[in-house]
């Protein structure tokens, strides 16, 4: 993958370090964590509700992994009981435009996405 024609092509490296923070940050629930954490801090509750579809253990195990990463933040809130809100790290915020971008890109490709994994289904049943 690396582009010999772009003066900084030496820089760009798929090594394990990179190949296993790509994996943290790009996989489906931290996608959607940083999605939604890109427009407001949210409590853990909160994060559920807005993200349906993921149970509390993996939301939980996610936060930690982007928090470990320093993607998200996680504060304490002084109230009683006291509370803890996520939000998003600076660095986390970064990656608010390729995410953005990564999600535009598969709302416009799906469709072709679709038709090429039908002609693959197609083939592979005969």
């Amino acid at each position: 993958m690396n582009d010999t024609s772009h003066p900084d092509a030496g820089l760009l490296q798929v090594n394990a370090p990179h190949r296993e923070l790509l994996d943290q940050v790009l996989d489906k629930w931290s996608i959607q964590v940083l999605d939604v954490l890109c427009g407001r801090p949210m409590r853990f509750n909160e994060l559920r509700r807005e993200i349906r579809v993921v149970g509390q253990k993996s939301l939980t195990t996610t936060l930690r992994r982007l928090e470990r990463n320093g993607m998200v933040e996680r504060v304490v809130i002084a109230t009683r009981p006291f509370g803890v809100e996520y939000r998003i790290a600076p660095i986390g915020d970064t990656l608010n435009e390729l995410i953005d971008a990564l999600l535009r890109w598969t709302t416009a490709n799906m469709p072709e996405v679709e038709r090429a994994r039908a002609r693959f289904d197609d083939v592979d049943e005969t």
